[in-house]
């Protein structure tokens, strides 16, 4: 059994895009369209967040405020904690890392003054420590004495898994180097709330965009002893520490989340795990579609193979096929599931593109096959609307306003008399050689040749923008041809050649004209003949061509023409021409 190759191809795209859907070759892509998608979804399609999450962020006011350097802050911080002691928030992370040892030497007092506000907080609610790596990949030490007042499970990494092109859009524990999990900060502080995290995307559409309250505000609450406002603020809810200045502890993400920035490509990373947290205590995080629904919905996209159609309709079906897949894959992420999509539309697109893309390959090389078999049968201009199916193969015709053209040679009959059959073929092809491609060049289509005779016609099939100057030029350039035809006659000891050209204009029926079985393209109507006799009157008129005034009203100029008045027609009413003389004009 033969097996064609538009069954290989498919085959072969199926595989293609079954491997690329399991090895996720377009994951780059998906992420590009994925943070796309959640800018999308916050500006038409926001998810309400079910439980907000407070924000005290260290900016320059609080720097400013706040005079001593941070790593010197036990104070501030102490008192901090302490504050929140009092109202009871439902957690709290501290997005900062502590100091790896004491500074009591520096200023007797420091250490105490933070293990005291660590184990007031310890037994008011739940804190977590964040911990981070050093330079070397190493666990930058946290002074011992106050990850035990925090207590046990009271710290997690301030780390966060990295996509390829350095965005963070997902939260997963396996962060160790053989993929092992690690407790992180947003991990630790769920897990303090009885919520156990799984891994997942993170859904950047919920909430809104984060604002924080300056840490030594909060402070100032707390020494004015603000207990309302303290209250207000952080009872029984999610509360984060972190650095909010603009060049410190940012992170790249898809969406800008912090509302007191404008397009800043990257945010503040406190924000960050505020936003898995915003997650984690709602619907959850964003899960990945089964890969066999992935691989199913690729393999439906290789169907497209199956569809052929013309240009227009192609780009409309890949559109419809690329919004499709957008609405699908945007209305999923809303209700909480990834359907990555750029593996889909590629296969979609490879399919498509490659069938269409054969079957052009095809047409093609008929149409050269075509060009190559009946090109020299037909003029360029039927063949090319043969080939475009624009002509139609149907015996019959249109009315076209057309220019038409008739030639031959004079003598013709006397200087073969004595030529051997071969030797006027080799004659004719000789002359006609350039003849037709002066016609073919100027747009006009050779109908019929008839022994020495030429017929064309200029402005059928192809239109043109003037069919009369076409014609007239033409004519001009064979009679140009002629002459240098004859040197080449003479060199060989021939006879030169004379030619008479006739033109007329008007409306015919253009089409195919003969029988089913055998038929030719050619113009039929008055035009016709009345062109057939002016080329006749050449042989008496002294001009080489003639044209009727219907051609010479639609030159450019008439200065090069000569009027020879109303001239008698054999069977027809006497026609107005005019002669050009071409070793008188030119």
């Amino acid at each position: 059994m033969r097996i064609s190759a538009r069954s290989i191809m498919f085959v072969v795209i199926l595989l293609l895009g079954m491997a690329g859907a399991g090895l996720r070759w377009a994951s780059s892509l998906d992420n590009k369209l994925l943070d796309a998608q959640f800018s999308v979804l916050r500006s038409v399609w926001p998810q309400a967040s079910q439980r907000d999450v407070v924000i005290v962020g260290i900016d320059e006011s609080t720097l400013k405020a706040l005079p001593e350097p941070v790593t010197l802050w036990h104070r501030h911080l102490g008192q901090f904690l302490g504050a929140l002691a009092s109202v009871k928030p439902a957690v709290l992370g501290i997005d900062i890392v502590l100091p790896d040892r004491s500074y009591d030497a520096v200023t007797p007092g420091l250490d105490v003054a933070l293990l005291r506000g660590l184990l007031e907080a310890r037994r008011a609610y739940p804190l977590v420590l964040a911990l981070t790596l050093d330079p070397m990949g190493k666990v930058r030490p946290v002074h011992a004495p106050f990850l035990k007042a925090a207590g046990d499970s009271a710290s997690g990494f301030a780390l966060m898994k990295l996509d390829d092109d350095s965005v963070v859009r997902r939260f997963d524990e396996r962060l160790g180097d053989r993929g092992e999990k690690v407790p992180t900060l947003a991990g630790q502080m769920a897990r303090r709330l009885g919520i156990e995290p799984n891994e997942g995307i993170i859904d950047f559409s919920s909430g809104t965009r984060f604002d924080y309250l300056p840490l030594h505000q909060v402070l100032n609450w707390h020494t004015a002893q603000d207990t309302a406002r303290l209250a207000n603020a952080f009872q029984g809810k999610v509360v984060l520490l972190g650095m909010v200045l603009r060049f410190e502890d940012r992170q790249n993400l898809p969406v800008t989340l912090a509302a007191w920035e404008g397009g800043e490509i990257t945010s503040p990373g406190v924000l960050l795990h505020a936003q898995v947290m915003r997650n984690l205590l709602g619907r959850g995080l964003i899960n990945t579609v089964p890969l066999a629904a992935i691989i199913a919905l690729t393999l439906i996209a290789a169907l497209l193979w199956f569809v052929t159609a013309r240009a227009v309709l192609l780009i409309a079906c890949a559109l419809a096929f690329v919004s499709g897949l957008a609405v699908l894959s945007t209305s999923l992420l809303h209700a909480g599931w990834h359907l990555p999509v750029a593996w889909i539309a590629i296969t979609g697109f490879v399919a498509l593109g490659a069938r269409n893309g054969y079957e052009a390959l095809l047409q093609l090389q008929e149409r050269r096959y075509l060009q190559r078999s009946f090109g020299g049968y037909v003029s360029p201009a039927i063949m090319s609307e043969i080939l475009a199916g624009r002509l139609k193969p149907e015996l019959g015709g249109v009315n076209r306003f057309v220019c038409v053209m008739f030639s031959d040679i004079r003598g013709y009959t006397t200087r073969t008399e004595g030529m051997k059959p071969e030797q006027v073929v080799d004659f004719l092809n000789s002359y006609f050689e350039q003849t037709v491609a002066i016609i073919h060049r100027h747009g006009g289509s050779v109908v019929c040749f008839m022994g020495d005779g030429i017929m064309a016609v200029f402005g059928a099939p192809n239109s043109l923008e003037n069919a009369c100057a076409n014609a007239f030029d033409a004519g001009r350039a064979m009679l140009a041809h002629v002459a240098d035809f004859n040197v080449k006659q003479q060199l060989q000891g021939e006879q030169p050649v004379e030619i008479g050209v006739g033109l007329h204009a008007g409306v015919a029926v253009v089409g195919h004209i003969g029988s089913s079985a055998r038929h030719d393209f050619s113009a039929v109507g008055d035009v016709t003949n009345v062109a057939s006799r002016i080329e006749g009157l050449t042989k008496d008129a002294g001009y080489r061509l003639l044209c009727s005034r219907v051609v010479a009203d639609r030159l450019p100029s008439k200065e090069m023409l000569t009027s020879l008045g109303p001239t008698a027609i054999k069977g027809h009413t006497p026609v107005e021409v005019f002669g050009y003389d071409r070793v008188n004009k030119m």
